[in-house]
């Protein structure tokens, strides 16, 4: 498919108003993306896991009005949030040309995480595939007549152009995003992981710890940019495209030894890039590297497959087999928790996606 085929032809313009109401997860990168071109297009291909519990539930409310601007209003964890609205409306005249009622109505975008906002866990992917979701249901309120398999596909791409890694959280267990060699896939859109998946991978756990959850030291957009003129650019997206050849035969032969290495080498050369751009940012924290030489040194002693990846921030995911949950969760317990602010994480699992809710 080509962005042409997501424009709305046309629409019922005689609706007066509507509710919609959808939540959408965040997503845990296991093969990196980090570079990006116009168009929120990426430099190399990445592959994640859906969570279930850390999502954004988002209802929006839309009424006719008569001016030609963008109206809306956002409203977040119960209080009207200003901060919010630049990036909506930079959504917003992003998807125009494919979501052409966007001027005919005002919105009311009332919106909420699970989790805590600039936790280091993936907020804006949950909220704009969340939003996204919500829009694709108007537009079929509106007289659209669409597949499902059209909805999700639609969805994912208006959730890439307000965040890239959102469009990875429409649908679950493991999406891919970016063209590539090895799995059916599309730079505009996010695509279910099409490979045999072994039942060692079945319900994965990831435990979240929130090692800092103040503001990140740099924003996801800036340290995408600094991947142009990158010394190690080139060589990186080679190595994404590789380690993504390598685990979709990992994943079919279930061999978790491996998927520990892949995950926790594609966490630190994401690190590595931002430490070697110019200019240079260290995200991680002392007590996030407490909590790797942990993790290290448990795996060793219990033979275990636990492993961590992090994304562009201090928190670490703590990815484990379900096989290992009780054990694993009692380690999180008794010494890793200590290295969490107020001894705070959370515990989640590989999801399936974005789920309309009804509306009270």
């Amino acid at each position: 498919m080509t962005a042409q085929d997501f424009i709305l032809e046309s629409y019922n313009s005689t609706i007066e108003k509507g509710k919609v109401k959808w939540s959408s997860p965040s997503n845990i990168a296991l093969v990196k993306y980090w570079g990006k071109r116009d168009q929120q297009i990426p430099q190399n291909p990445s592959i994640s896991f859906t969570l279930s519990n850390c999502k954004t539930i988002t209802e929006v409310t839309y009424v006719k009005k008569d001016s030609s601007d963008f109206s809306f209003d956002v409203i977040f964890e119960g209080v009207k949030n200003e901060a919010f609205k630049p990036k909506i409306e930079t959504f917003f005249k992003r998807i125009e040309a494919y979501v052409p009622f966007l001027k005919d109505y005002h919105f009311t975008i009332d919106t909420s995480n699970t989790f805590p906002h600039s936790s280091g866990i993936a907020s804006s992917a949950s909220g704009m595939s969340a939003l996204a979701m919500c829009l694709m249901s108007i537009e079929q309120e509106l007289g659209a007549q669409y597949s499902e398999e059209f909805v999700i596909k639609k969805a994912s791409f208006l959730a890439r152009l307000g965040s890239g890694s959102a469009c990875r959280s429409i649908e679950g267990e493991l999406v891919v995003w970016g063209q590539n060699d090895s799995t059916d896939s599309s730079d505009l859109y996010g695509i279910k992981f099409d490979g045999d998946i072994h039942p060692n991978f079945k319900n994965y756990q990831d435990t979240i710890l929130l090692v800092d959850k103040g503001e990140k030291q740099v924003s996801s957009t800036v340290g995408h940019k600094l991947m142009h003129g990158h010394p190690f650019a080139d060589e990186r997206f080679k190595q994404a495209h590789d380690n993504l050849a390598k685990l979709k035969s990992i994943f079919a032969s279930g061999d978790l030894e491996n998927f520990v290495k892949i995950v926790e080498s594609e966490a630190l050369t994401l690190h590595a890039m931002m430490m070697t751009s110019m200019p240079y940012f260290i995200l991680m924290k002392p007590n996030t590297l407490e909590v790797i030489n942990k993790i290290w040194a448990y795996r060793k002693a219990n033979n275990s497959n636990v492993c961590f990846t992090l994304d562009a921030g201090a928190n670490v995911h703590v990815l484990y087999p379900e096989s290992e949950q009780d054990s694993v969760l009692e380690f999180i317990k008794n010494e890793l928790s200590d290295y969490c602010q107020n001894q705070q994480y959370i515990v989640d699992f590989v999801g399936n996606g974005a789920e309309k809710l009804k509306i009270n």
